[in-house]
């Protein structure tokens, strides 16, 4: 009797144990580097070629509650902040005098966080995602698709930490 009592103590603690690593979220905050790509396409200004989106360097924070990236520009230094429980956030951006309203949504998708953004400007709304991964070697790994100007184009960059 003792032996099953303790053999479904241990399958209960492994359960457990197995649980908790598969709800584990990775961690984005950092101060992130872009690691160079020799074959990406020049840069055609922010959030085009080599940039991703984020830029040349970039930092985030995160708590349980919001990933915040902070980037800096021609235009300054933008901060966003993303609710990770999936409800809307909105981080409006100031370019040359206009406001341009940003709205966004983030989701799990198992280890990837993704980020869903409406851009809305004089009553053009356009709709962008990235989505955020760790690879084996802590890089972060940023997929950017975005239908600017009517067509998708999607860019890869990675970061490196530090």
């Amino acid at each position: 009797m003792r032996r099953v009592v303790s053999a479904a103590v241990v399958l209960t603690l492994v359960a457990g144990a197995a649980a908790l690593i598969a709800q584990s979220k990775p961690v984005f905050a950092g101060k992130w580097t872009l690691v160079p790509d020799p074959n990406a396409p020049a840069p055609t200004g922010r959030g085009g070629g080599r940039g991703g989106g984020l830029g040349q360097a970039f930092s985030a924070e995160q708590n349980d509650k919001t990933l915040t990236v902070i980037t800096t520009g021609p235009q300054g230094e933008t901060k966003a902040v993303y609710n990770l429980d999936g409800s809307e956030s909105k981080n409006p951006l100031n370019f040359n005098g206009n406001s341009i309203d940003r709205v966004s949504k983030t989701k799990w998708d198992g280890a990837k966080l993704v980020i869903t953004t409406t851009t809305n400007f004089n009553g053009n709304a356009n709709e962008s995602t990235q989505t955020w991964a760790l690879d084996a070697t802590g890089n972060l790994v940023v997929e950017s698709t975005s239908n600017f100007g009517g067509n998708p184009t999607t860019t890869k960059a990675t970061y490196k930490k530090g």
